[in-house]
């Protein structure tokens, strides 16, 4: 949420094509998103109103699949938009999923990919508190007010009685706390990066390392 995910997509994609590879960028509100499990959903943006969160998982680990399967009978290389630790991982938190099926879902998806030999790239910020009320300062109290309406009325922040700004704060700590952990068992390639200071030169220029742009 406001971390430079789709800028950053967008940069490596145009570096990857100025290469001369075939590069699509997908970002999150693409539609239809080739591996959003939410879509066809009648409350895509509310899951837990339609389903729960194991078969959550199993749908998106089926359009996973499906993805792959297609990308590896061309050549284009697909650069998406927080697909892995944001969207669907976000509304299986949500939802209540219960760790252990979170973790499961993440290792069979990492399995899943594998064969496309993915880099992942996780931003993070030191500060969560900081961070959070930097991008609700930036970007207004009504996209403040559709965030908390939306993502305090699930489950997991109803059952915990969080609410307001210090809620949306507190949800985005225990999310952070379960990415660290499945990022840190993940086994792909991956890129960790404290994009705190918003020093986007390095952030890019450790980007393009990794990828021998």
């Amino acid at each position: 949420m406001g971390s430079g995910k789709s800028s950053t997509m967008r940069f490596i994609a145009s570096h990857l094509q100025a290469a001369g590879h075939d590069a699509a960028a997908i970002h999150e509100r693409t539609e239809p998103h080739p591996v959003r499990a939410t879509d066809e959903l009648e409350h895509w943006f509310e899951p837990w109103r339609d389903t729960t969160a194991a078969k959550l998982a199993e749908r998106a680990l089926a359009r996973w699949a499906a993805f792959v399967d297609k990308a590896r009978l061309g050549t284009t290389v697909s650069v998406l938009d927080g697909q892995l630790f944001h969207g669907d991982l976000t509304n299986l938190l949500l939802m209540e999923g219960e760790p252990a099926l979170i973790e499961a879902y993440v290792q069979e998806l990492a399995r899943t990919i594998a064969p496309l030999s993915p880099l992942v790239i996780y931003f993070w910020q030191r500060d969560i508190d900081a961070a959070v009320r930097t991008v609700c300062a930036e970007r207004g109290d009504d996209w403040v007010t559709y965030q908390t309406d939306w993502k305090l009325a699930a489950p997991y922040c109803m059952r915990r009685g969080l609410t307001g700004l210090d809620g949306l704060i507190a949800l985005y700590r225990d999310y952070r706390r379960t990415t660290d952990a499945l990022f840190a068992q993940l086994p792909l390639d991956k890129l960790s990066i404290e994009n705190g200071d918003r020093d986007w030169a390095t952030v890019e220029r450790r980007i393009l390392d990794a990828l021998k742009l």
